[in-house]
């Protein structure tokens, strides 16, 4: 059955008549889409609360008020602090495994799924106003917050989780009725689910969960570092990762062979996809979680930290008709992102534009994405070989790992398309040595790639405590910098505050190295000059290095010289 429109609603109701309704589409339009409830509120027509019931006779629910209600505590707790933030719900009741919570929000049917995906109940909504809900999170959960120390230790004290887990993982074949019922348990649940949601609300990149001997560790990184967790009693460390595995959709059978998943969730609005890796160790399954934060990343190469000059020169070889722009850096530089970027500029209805990835990290509407499986013979070079059949204008080759790849892609390149990808080179120069080596003739090299750009990742110091600092012996002799350098020039570090956890660090910068092909670096290439060569030739053009990119951040008080060492080398 069809659901009523609001403002039907608000007119069955008497709460508005046709005019008011008509000045409140108008004003719709004028604020970009904005919810039409609240559009009617701050025009003043209805109150709050005639708001929340008229959306409750919209979603066939009941209005609740929270300032008189009393929540018991054992209900209150199935909810932690971070989700009933993130999801803006209150839990009411708890009757024959259906979870009342409410909401001010009923329209978003989908945080119903995320939290009984979560939390294992059916859930049931009521319609509060938001005023409410927030007061309802201060008075239940300002004062006694649970955060993963107390439910590591409530799980410690639990003898008779202790018993489980030890006898899910006794010796001889596996009981999986016992191991899924491990699995599913209540503390397992809350201390995966508050894990993952203190890791997507603080901006982590992956999670840690690592056996050893005597401990299982929980580490989270951030901005590049590892950070460790409390960790939670040893014995639990099987429970947890079949609890992983389980929402992986992973075999928890088999703990002998590594497996790769994925699990996609919803958090707080926007689409969060876990890319799940799980490796058989010495002392049972490591698993790694990759963090992909679909609603927070930004694909516009205006955000991608380039200088102004090096963006124009991007932006110029991205837009040549066919060719091949390679990107390099290590995992985790952001290579993905800034490719991801381009294509969304170049992303037109007149061009067809088609990607091969292992994974598909993020849609882009307008472009197809092809996901490799090399399981089923689905390669990269499989793949292109198919996508040159389906007329495409640009490429998009998530890496180029063997010459049959690489030769594909400058097959592609010659035959009129632009081509982008991806090697694992220390930096630019060093990506010509790279292709030679596996293989690629050097004439080929010359016809076809544009550009090579070259990228890492640095910490940026947080504003909110930087300080002018002196630089050690060791910086200056491993910058090498110049008396005159250290005379004219201001290095700064971060103290550490609130706002960046005491790390000094808060947000990354992008260090980029372009090398554009011209006529010079092409005769050397073909005359096989080495790496030392290029380099030189490359910044006598006017290439700047990412060591030298890494001081022009040093000296603008946005990153700190042991950052610039960690992340550089220095060339010759």
């Amino acid at each position: 059955m069809a659901l009523k429109r609001i403002g039907q609603v608000l007119i069955d109701l008497g709460l508005i008549d046709e005019g008011q309704l008509a000045a409140m589409l108008e004003e719709q339009t004028t604020r970009g889409g904005e919810l039409l409830g609240k559009v009617g509120l701050s025009l003043g027509f209805f109150s709050e609360d005639q708001l929340g019931e008229a959306l409750a006779e919209q979603w066939g629910t009941t209005f609740v008020t929270l300032y008189d209600r009393a929540i018991p505590p054992e209900v209150q707790k199935l909810i932690s602090e971070p989700m009933a933030q993130l999801y803006r719900v209150i839990p009411l009741s708890l009757q024959d495994n259906r979870l009342t919570v409410a909401t001010s929000e009923p329209q978003k049917i989908q945080i119903a799924d995320e939290l009984r995906t979560f939390l294992g109940y059916d859930i049931v909504n009521c319609v509060a106003t938001e005023a409410e809900i927030q007061k309802a999170i201060d008075k239940y959960y300002s004062a006694d917050t649970e955060s993963v120390e107390s439910i590591v230790e409530s799980m410690e004290a639990d003898s008779e989780l202790a018993l489980a887990a030890a006898a899910a993982t006794r010796e001889g074949p596996t009981d999986l009725t016992s191991v899924e019922a491990l699995a599913e348990s209540a503390p397992v649940r809350k201390l995966l689910n508050m894990v993952l949601l203190l890791a997507i609300r603080d901006g982590a990149s992956d999670i840690h969960f690592e056996p050893f001997e005597q401990e299982f560790r929980i580490r989270l990184k951030s901005e590049g570092v590892l950070q460790e967790m409390v960790p939670p009693p040893k014995h639990l460390a099987f429970a947890i990762t079949t609890r992983i595995k389980v929402m992986a959709n992973l075999d928890i059978a088999e703990r002998r062979l590594p497996q790769d998943g994925r699990i996609e969730l919803n958090v707080g609005g926007h689409p969060v996809d876990l890319r799940v890796s799980v490796l058989p160790t010495l002392f049972g399954e490591s698993v790694v979680m990759r963090v992909l934060d679909r609603g927070v990343v930004s694909l516009d190469l205006n955000k991608v930290g380039m200088g102004q000059a090096m963006l124009r020169q991007f932006r110029e070889v991205i837009q040549r008709p066919n060719g091949i722009v390679l990107v390099t850096g290590p995992t985790g530089s952001g290579k993905t992102t800034t490719l991801y970027s381009a294509l969304s500029e170049l992303n037109d209805v007149e061009d067809k534009l088609i990607t091969t990835e292992d994974p598909v990290e993020y849609d882009i509407d307008g472009i197809v994405q092809v996901p490799i499986d090399a399981s089923i013979g689905n390669t990269f070079a499989a793949c292109l070989r198919a996508i040159l059949r389906q007329d495409p204008d640009r490429i998009l080759v998530g890496e180029i790992r063997d010459v049959e790849t690489a030769d594909i892609a400058i097959q592609a390149s010659l035959t009129g398309h632009m081509v982008f990808s991806t090697l694992h080179t220390n930096d630019a120069p060093a990506t010509v040595t790279r292709l030679r080596d596996m293989g690629v003739q050097p004439f080929l090299i010359t016809a076809t790639v544009e550009a090579i750009l070259a990228q890492r990742l640095v910490r940026r110091i947080c504003a909110g405590c930087r300080e002018e600092v002196i630089p050690g012996a060791d910086i200056v002799a491993d910058l090498e910098l110049t008396s005159d350098q250290l005379a004219t020039k201001k290095f700064y570090r971060g103290k550490g505050c609130d706002k960046c956890n005491r790390t000094g660090y808060k947000g990354r910068l992008g260090l980029y190295e372009l090398l554009i092909m011209n006529d010079e670096m092409r005769d050397l290439i073909v005359r096989n000059a080495s790496t030392e060569e290029l380099r030189e030739t490359a910044r006598k053009h006017g290439m700047v290095t990412l060591r030298d990119s890494g001081m022009l951040a040093v000296f603008d008080g946005q990153t700190t010289a042991e950052e610039v060492i960690r992340e550089t080398i220095l060339e010759a």
